[in-house]
């Protein structure tokens, strides 16, 4: 793994950064489109995905690289943590050829884009307690459940919906993977009230009996070639968009400091009291140039991260991924609590932006996994100790 960037992602994420900061920024879903197909004509959308089917033919580490810049610049993107990341990437490695042609070429120019809802209202990290299931009706599927926390499905095509099948060999009940079409009769959506501000509204979804073609199925019947697709890949399904979520999560972290860090660090240059600028004083200084530093080391896991997920190494890219959120999300909040703080009074008017990210800062510590999760995680996993569950 490259510890130092490439010309090639130099340039992208100056490219990026540019164009970001050039675009008015997005405060409704008009414009939220608007700068999504505008970015996914200069190729940022679908960086990820294969040239064969319209994508850039990069991957997991020049997505983030993406998004990341779009934050800095105070205009991130949330559906690229689940449009190309999550979607793009399972369809790429597991889909059929018939849905590889149907979505990665419409995915990648803006033309569409794709919902993911794995969380339910009584499973939570639990995905074990998944009750959303499908059973076989003739030639077709009948989904049946409740999802919540699911982003912009107002705005989607479909939604990846991760349910779960009994195993005719065991009878066990393992997950799948299903593309549902946003009007598919049966599939309800209602918003959910947050106070969190975000253009892109949450909703719980409701899928009664909706009836579903065999080929919404992805990766189609049973799998015959290394366990790569239907009812046989879900649980590698699954976790091949979970590690794009963690990484992109980060980066969309990452960004968001970054941003409210660059707009302290300008205050605390030009504010000045007692004829001095309060950037000069170590009590504002020290804590500034503190979550720089943990800002950086954030990027770095998460350089690692997406290396190793775009090497094929889901394990090693799980462990990282999980790593590189948690580290991501600390510095997030601290480095907006400190902008914030740094400008007192005026960090918390609408004039600089910066009081809606102390919300949107702790998405980055609960969502899409919480930090005790990944803290259990690390201790199970890594470190080899007992559960507790």
């Amino acid at each position: 793994m490259p510890l130092i960037e490439s010309e090639e992602h130099k340039a992208l994420r100056e490219a990026v950064a540019s164009f970001a900061r050039n675009h008015p920024r997005t405060t409704t879903g008009t414009d939220i489109r608007r700068f999504w197909q505008e970015a996914a004509k200069l190729g940022y959308i679908g960086v990820n995905l294969p040239e064969a089917y319209g994508g850039g033919g990069g991957g997991i580490t020049e997505l983030s690289l993406v998004l990341e810049e779009m934050g800095a610049a105070g205009n991130p993107l949330l559906m690229m943590i689940v449009s190309p990341a999550i979607c793009g990437t399972v369809i790429s490695r597991f889909g059929t050829e018939a849905q590889k042609r149907e979505w990665l070429p419409a995915l990648a120019d803006g033309s569409r884009l794709m919902a993911f809802g794995i969380t339910e209202p009584d499973a939570g990290s639990n995905s074990h307690r998944i009750t959303t299931t499908a059973r076989r009706d003739g030639g077709d599927w009948l989904l049946t459940g409740r999802k919540v926390f699911v982003s912009g499905v107002d705005i989607a095509d479909a939604t990846l919906i991760v349910g779960r099948t009994e195993d005719a060999r065991t009878g066990k009940l393992k997950p799948c993977l299903f593309i549902v079409p946003r009007d598919t009769e049966g599939f309800q959506r209602r918003p959910i009230d947050m106070e969190l501000t975000s253009v892109e509204k949450q909703f719980e979804l409701v899928l009664d009996d909706v009836r579903l073609p065999a080929d919404a199925l992805v990766g189609g019947g049973p799998s015959h070639a290394y366990g790569s697709g239907g009812e046989d890949a879900g649980l590698l399904q699954l976790f091949a968009g979970l590690n794009p979520e963690r990484i992109m999560t980060a980066a969309f972290a990452i960004g968001m400091g970054r941003h409210a860090l660059a707009r302290a660090v300008e205050y605390a240059r030009e504010r000045t009291v007692w004829k001095v600028p309060i950037g000069a004083h170590q009590a504002i200084a020290h804590p500034l140039a503190q979550a720089h530093i943990e800002l950086e080391t954030a990027r770095l896991m998460m350089q690692k991260a997406a290396h190793l997920c775009d090497a094929g190494d889901d394990i090693g890219a799980g462990e990282a991924a999980n790593m590189a959120k948690y580290a991501a999300g600390e510095a997030c909040v601290k480095a907006v609590d400190q902008a914030v703080h740094t400008l007192g009074g005026n960090g918390l008017t609408r004039e600089y932006g910066l009081a809606s990210l102390i919300t949107a800062a702790r998405v980055s510590r609960i969502a899409p996994v919480s930090r005790e999760m990944i803290l259990n995680y690390v201790s199970h996993q890594t470190l080899g100790l007992p559960k507790s569950y």
